[in-house]
């Protein structure tokens, strides 16, 4: 299905959305597309709703620690179109200074748990999210277990051991 809807995905996003930069790539039979921040819930939105995508299932929102990058961090999205049968994968840089983008969980229910594991393991606040909170470590943890500056190891003493 991918070669069959490909290109006509890609119009139908730049068509759709004249007034947003994309920056699509391939690799390995997926599409990718990559773009502002800002224009996050608008485009989410748009991939949800559009007649022809249909982008209805949200399967996954996560991250990556590029460490060196000036963004140092950019968010992930895979979302399905179950009409299409066509998987699409969505980013957007987030720099280390402003560690923060709006939450889709209002267009995506089940962006919900997945915001806040990737809030719980990078530290990259969804703003307007309905629970945001620490989804595997306790509250009062202070580091983010995924970023590539946090131990190996973990921090001696960062966490409180079960008694035996």
């Amino acid at each position: 299905m991918f070669e069959e809807y490909k290109d006509k995905v890609i119009s139908t996003i730049r068509e759709g959305m004249p007034d947003v930069e994309f920056e699509f790539s391939e690799f390995r039979g997926e599409l990718t597309v990559a773009f502002d921040k800002a224009k996050l819930v608008e485009v989410a939105k748009f991939l949800r709703d559009d007649d022809f995508l249909r982008f209805n299932y949200m399967v996954d929102v996560t991250a990556v620690d590029w460490a060196t990058r000036t963004d140092r961090f950019e968010v992930v999205y895979n979302v399905f179109s179950m009409k299409l049968k066509f998987r699409l994968r969505f980013k957007v840089a987030v720099d280390e200074s402003d560690l923060q983008v709006e939450t889709v969980s209002g267009v995506w229910k089940a962006a919900d748990w997945y915001e806040r594991e990737t809030y719980d393991m990078y530290g990259i606040k969804f703003a307007n999210h309905p629970d945001l909170r620490r989804f595997y470590m306790p509250e009062e943890f202070e580091h983010y277990p995924l970023r590539k500056d946090f131990p190996v190891m973990g921090i001696p003493g960062s966490l409180t051991m079960p008694k035996k």
